[in-house]
């Protein structure tokens, strides 16, 4: 009778751990965002649904590659990418799946997601924007002189410039939303006349070529805003000393305005957390998340109605509004193969 109970008592034991495992609620998230920060996200959105979230770290080539040997058998439901010519690739290899959810379409604007399916479907939504500007040593350049991004190839600037690789994914998406803007023979004049300008050969990424403009190896850089907003609010004195020592300039504000690429995210194709997958995105486009892009690395939000209180941001652009492009992401990521092959054409490496 003893080993009878025992056994009941062991049975129904097994049969609650089981009913509980199969209750816990988990979203697998293979991300390109390497941020330490961005830990909050994660845990306020277990805190505010119950979600736990699995995360694998990985740059955006990476998680394209892993999607595609793994196939069906793939254990991914959210992707997360920081360049739209990635997230268009992705969509283009058939690695999402298009949703439908009011809250998202509500919340991003249409042209910071992708084209809609048939059915009305969206494959991915950009969650947070990053200015593509351009730095200049103050005691060297003047602003006017780098007022759009087609002074960067005019002579005036020869042996001035530093860029990294032109084949990086933040260079190729600046040059197809250019290419967009100018058409793509004027766009192959262009990036030779950049290349034509460089102060030395492309290397390193954006931080090295503000530190290199503070430096006087070069004069004038491009980068990213979020790290020169890094640097701004460093507290290593170094770093504060460096941009003290540059300018920033958002480009083409009397045209078409600075282009704006995409941190953004997609559920997997085969997600087996679908659900939990819409979740995490929605999450994405509420205030708190999106006030976390911007206070936490430096970036823009995309959502609706929400506003920035970063001081590195702030002192960027003086507290004023600035014009950014408003051509769809999806198009810049459409002018990925001919800009590559531009940049081949004209030997800009």
């Amino acid at each position: 009778m003893q080993h009878a109970l025992k056994a009941l008592v062991s049975a129904c034991a097994l049969v609650v751990a089981g009913h509980a495992l199969a209750q816990e609620q988990v979203v697998n998230l293979y991300s390109a965002r390497h941020y330490n920060t961005d830990e909050e996200l994660y845990t306020g959105f277990t805190k505010a649904t119950g979600i736990k979230v699995n995360r694998v770290d990985s740059d955006d080539a990476g998680i394209i590659a892993r999607l595609k040997a793994e196939g069906a058998a793939s254990p991914a439901d959210v992707i997360l990418m920081v360049d739209a010519a990635r997230l268009y690739r992705g969509e283009k290899d058939g690695l999402f799946q298009p949703i439908h959810s009011a809250a998202l379409n509500n919340a991003i604007p249409a042209n910071l997601r992708s084209k809609p399916e048939a059915d009305g479907g969206i494959s991915w939504f950009g969650f947070s924007t990053r200015a593509r500007v351009v730095v200049y040593n103050k005691a060297k350049v003047q602003p006017a002189d780098v007022a759009t991004y087609e002074a960067l190839s005019d002579p005036k600037n020869k042996g001035k410039i530093c860029i990294r690789s032109g084949s990086h994914p933040y260079n190729l998406s600046m040059f197809g939303a250019v290419t967009e803007h100018m058409g793509e023979a004027k766009a192959e004049a262009w990036l030779k006349g950049i290349k034509d300008n460089l102060a030395r050969a492309p290397k390193g990424g954006d931080t090295d070529q503000i530190k290199a403009v503070a430096a006087g190896e070069c004069d004038i850089a491009v980068t990213n805003s979020y790290y020169l907003a890094r640097l701004m609010r460093s507290a290593n004195p170094a770093d504060v000393q460096v941009t003290e020592k540059v300018g920033v300039v958002f480009p083409n504000q009397d045209s078409y305005g600075t282009h704006m690429n995409i941190a953004g995210g997609a559920v997997a194709k085969h997600a087996k957390h679908k659900d939990n997958a819409v979740k995490f995105l929605e999450y994405l486009a509420s205030p708190a998340a999106q006030n976390y892009f911007a206070n936490g690395n430096n970036e823009w939000p995309t959502a609706k109605g929400v506003t920035v209180d970063n001081p590195a941001l702030k002192a960027m652009t003086q507290g004023k509004p600035f014009k950014s492009e408003t051509i769809p992401i999806s198009a810049v990521g459409a002018n990925m193969v001919k800009v590559q092959q531009m940049l081949d054409r004209v030997g800009f490496q």
